[in-house]
């Protein structure tokens, strides 16, 4: 089984080292704009060889497309045009609905799989690639009625292969949980990084005085703007939705101090620990 890679870093650099090593494919075609990328991934073993788009596809089963939302919006319509019946083309994106929308009418629409394995950290690169990231998490279909249903299979088969658990749901339902269980929490850590960059002038002293509650609560603020940029934007009107949310609880938080009402406090508290029955 011979794959296509457009897009040779965190995700798509993780996801080709854990099939390799389950013996799913045997050789995998580089594709991306980033010589360097590509150089590494050749020498971390992820890729088996750099190659041209058109060459790639000529010579491969499946296409993965591990790339920005908005470019994955861009580009997957030119890769369905030279994809064949045999092929199986997924995209691996945080947001879903402008992409399938981008392919709604194509012909080869039935070939694309919508896919969105649940997992990331803040770095970016081959360099980053882990080939046990994906074991244990869920891993997202969508829309699975607009796709073939061999094709699905074969997403289905490397979703077994990463080790995933698989969710099914529409695209618009999974861009408006991801803003809630994803985005939100990127937004977060970069206002917090922001609020400690504005108010805490010496480095030294955020490096010395942090925590581990606070290292883990703004690491996502290590987090490249070029991949989440376009997600933001992609997700506008459900990130705006759970910011507000967001916002509204905040200032519960601020109404219940400036108040000194304890028992505010105490029940807005109280009610956030209910998360812990649910993340264990």
């Amino acid at each position: 089984m011979k794959i296509t890679l457009v897009g040779v870093g965190l995700i798509g650099g993780s996801m080709a080292l854990k099939l390799k090593s389950t013996g799913f494919t045997n050789y995998i075609f580089g594709v991306d704009r980033s010589e360097k990328h590509l150089e590494e991934a050749l020498n971390l073993g992820i890729i088996d060889e750099k190659s041209s788009l058109e060459n790639a596809i000529s010579q491969s089963d499946i296409i993965i497309l591990a790339i920005p939302v908005d470019a994955t919006e861009n580009f997957l319509p030119k890769i369905l045009d030279l994809i064949q019946d045999h092929h199986t083309v997924f995209d691996v994106g945080s947001t879903k609905l402008g992409i399938v929308n981008a392919v709604a009418n194509h012909p080869n629409r039935n070939r694309f799989v919508a896919f969105h394995p649940m997992w990331g950290t803040e770095n970016s690169g081959p360099k980053s690639a882990l080939v046990e990231s994906f074991s244990g998490r869920a891993a997202v279909l969508c829309d699975r009625q607009n796709s073939a249903e061999d094709a699905v299979k074969v997403v289905e088969n490397i979703v077994e292969h990463l080790g995933m658990h698989l969710i099914e749901m529409s695209a618009e339902a999974h861009d408006i949980h991801t803003a809630y269980i994803s985005h939100i929490s990127h937004i977060t850590s970069y206002a917090l990084a922001n609020t400690v960059l504005e108010k805490e002038r010496e480095e030294d002293t955020i490096f010395q005085l942090a925590s581990s509650g606070f290292d883990s609560t703004v690491r996502l603020a290590k987090s490249h703007p070029e991949m989440w940029i376009p997600i933001f934007k992609a997700n506008r009107e459900n990130v705006l939705d759970v910011l507000n949310e967001h916002i509204s609880q905040l200032r519960k938080f601020k109404s219940a101090l400036e108040k000194e009402n304890d028992e505010l406090l105490e029940d807005l508290i109280r009610n956030a620990n209910k998360i812990r029955g649910i993340l264990r």
